[in-house]
């Protein structure tokens, strides 16, 4: 897969619009100010791929870029208090109808800040996920603010502090540093790759084949 080739596709803030679901989707959740941008910035190795704001509550739509065979979905950040009680409404709207709409989701990567234990929005969000059985990587950004010691403090405070902390995936990231990002790539090359030989496998065209 050829991050650089990454592409923003379109936004939308309405759930009526969102396009097709024509592409497995990669979805990129978290808190307002939790490092989505700069996250997707660092991993397709671009400085303005998506737009970062120090203003939490930036992003209010969402985002998809597109790659060879995936589409990227970066939500609207949750847990913002300083909007509006109806914009909080429709945020939770937006992100609650792209996931009851029966789209093609892939994985999820959910970012919590690892300086920090995680929110009540962050465990609600880890447990709505896991519910709905969708796949899950927790992605702990800004690990360049820790030291090494405080670091593994965290990391081992996650296992109990996140739903089924112990069976999930937890990859600590730095968008100045660029750890993480091998492990990102990696398990973004896997699904791309077991999307490419699915498509090898199944003629196009053949939707009764490719439904079963």
């Amino acid at each position: 897969m050829n991050f650089q080739q990454v592409v923003f596709e379109s936004s939308y803030g309405n759930a009526s619009q969102l396009p097709a679901s024509d592409l497995a989707e990669i979805v990129f959740a978290g808190r307002s100010n939790v490092g989505k941008s700069s996250m997707i910035n660092k991993i397709f190795c671009r400085k303005q791929l998506a737009r970062v704001s120090s203003v939490p509550g930036k992003t209010r739509t969402i985002n998809f870029f597109r790659g060879e065979n995936l589409r990227f979905a970066d939500l609207p950040g949750y847990g913002y208090a300083k909007v509006s009680k109806a914009e909080k409404e429709r945020w939770g709207r937006l992100m609650a109808e792209y996931f009851a709409s029966g789209r093609n989701i892939a994985l999820v990567f959910s970012l919590i800040d690892m300086r920090h234990s995680p929110t009540r929005d962050d465990v609600q969000m880890i447990q709505f996920l896991i519910e709905q059985e969708f796949p899950l990587v927790v992605v702990l950004t800004k690990k360049d603010k820790l030291s090494r010691r405080e670091a593994q403090e965290r990391l081992a405070a996650f296992q109990t502090e996140i739903p089924c902390g112990d069976q999930i995936t937890m990859i600590p990231f730095s968008a100045e540093t660029g750890e993480g990002v091998e492990e990102i790539h990696a398990i973004l090359e896997e699904i791309s790759d077991g999307i490419r030989q699915e498509e090898a496998v199944i003629p196009p065209g053949d939707d009764e084949n490719r439904g079963n």
